[in-house]
């Protein structure tokens, strides 16, 4: 039996974070994308095989950041070089953070110690792009262009990747804040180059084949960002990026990480110096996967606010109520950011949508209610919102992927009764 009368949970040992990009205890779904790496990205690089780098789209609060950063983790943890993650502000530029992160690497990695004249010479080339950046090109600077001198400090990371039997993870974040077309062309041509690049090596038997560099990229960001490549990079960009815009949780996925405070309770430090076990009743569970619709933020802030709702070994489902009501305003302003930031078009088309029975919600119904003289001229919008920001799902009817933004505009949600 837990003793209800310990101060099990305090603030210091939730196991839920919501909204830092930092890695939760509580982790929820991702299989897919986890095991991408695990089982795909990382063997086939190691192997000397191709393999594309890693897009990851999506709306605010679907842990894009936090997936790659638990990739990251496993990947140090595993012996790789790492970059930390690379967020880049609106306005920044890339090649000069880039530059940067890859100094450190090749500091990792023992390069300024090789006797190579060609490494010593291409380290302090990268110096000059970390601190001058794209204004290198701008002002026609003698020397190749900053894609050039990234590419080559990439490849010579692999080869010495190569020789150590580890791989180099690169993660740069927000990427749709890469306004500037040149700078942003600069950053894909270089990654897309390097995990391209095939080297020369000695295979047993006095073989002398080509093989691809142990190198991994995942970029992080907005839906918008597919847009900006189709525009500037077209086909070069598909050809050496795969793109996954991530959706919702599903809801089997949320009971999956909540089932062992149901099980066995989740052991943490007590306020007596000892450890103990916090329960969770099974309609506490079912009032969290309804409260978060499947959103990975809205989640981690139910599972919080629950947490702080009492101190006791068992979060009851009043206590999730409870939590939540605190936790409204701000589960509200999250949808509400999503929303208000779309095209006027594509939230008529989302408002239309939610006016309608479920099972109305055609094309040809969703653009009569908008006004509109034919389905056709509600098509590309129809198509942006499911392709491009994976906030529908086009069939017979249309339904909500993003399912947080269904119940914001059909229901009282976030409000509980």
């Amino acid at each position: 039996m837990v003793d209800k009368l310990i101060a099990v949970r305090t603030p210091l040992n939730s196991p839920f974070l919501p909204g830092s990009d930092s890695i939760p205890a509580v982790w929820a779904g991702r299989t897919p994308q986890l095991s991408d790496w695990h089982d795909v990205l990382r063997p086939r690089r190691l192997a000397g095989l191709a393999e594309r780098g890693r897009a990851i789209l999506g709306e605010a609060g679907l842990g894009k950041s936090t997936l790659v950063r638990r990739i990251a983790r496993d990947a140090s943890a595993a012996g790789d070089w790492v970059t930390p993650q690379l967020r880049i502000p609106l306005g920044a530029d890339p090649l000069k953070l880039l530059a940067s992160a890859l100094l450190a690497l090749a500091d990792e990695a023992g390069l300024p110690t090789s006797r190579d004249r060609r490494i010593g010479a291409l380290l302090a080339r990268i110096q000059s792009v970390a601190a001058s950046g794209i204004a290198l090109t701008v002002r026609q600077a003698p020397g190749p262009d900053p894609f050039t001198v990234l590419r080559d400090l990439l490849i010579e990371l692999g080869r010495a990747a190569i020789r150590r039997g580890n791989v180099v993870l690169v993660h740069i974040d927000e990427v749709q804040n890469v306004t500037n077309k040149d700078a942003l062309s600069q950053v894909l041509i270089a990654l897309g180059d390097a995990i391209a690049h095939e080297e020369p090596v000695d295979a047993p038997g006095g073989l002398r084949i080509t093989r691809h560099l142990p190198l991994a990229i995942y970029l992080t960001g907005l839906p918008e960002f597919k847009d900006m490549t189709a525009s500037r990079t077209g086909a070069t960009f598909a050809r050496r990026f795969q793109t996954t815009t991530l959706a919702a949780l599903d809801d089997d996925d949320v009971a999956a990480a909540l089932q062992p405070f149901v099980i066995d309770g989740w052991e943490v430090p007590d306020d007596l110096g000892g450890m103990g076990r916090v329960h969770m009743e099974p309609d506490a569970v079912r009032a969290i996967i309804d409260l978060c619709r499947g959103e990975p933020f809205l989640f981690q802030l139910a599972g919080e606010r629950a947490w702080y709702a009492a101190a006791d070994g068992v979060i009851t489902r009043a206590q999730v109520l409870r939590g939540w009501r605190a936790a409204r305003p701000e589960a509200a302003t999250h949808v509400e950011r999503i929303l208000d930031r779309l095209p006027e078009r594509e939230r008529q088309f989302l408002e239309a949508m939610a006016g309608l029975p479920p099972e109305q919600r055609t094309l040809t119904n969703i653009a009569s209610s908008m006004g509109l003289a034919k389905a056709t001229e509600a098509g590309p919008t129809s198509q942006r919102l499911d392709s491009t920001r994976g906030i529908i799902e086009r069939g017979r009817p249309y339904t909500f992927r993003h399912r947080a933004a269904e119940a914001y505009l059909t229901s009282d949600w976030p409000d509980v009764s």
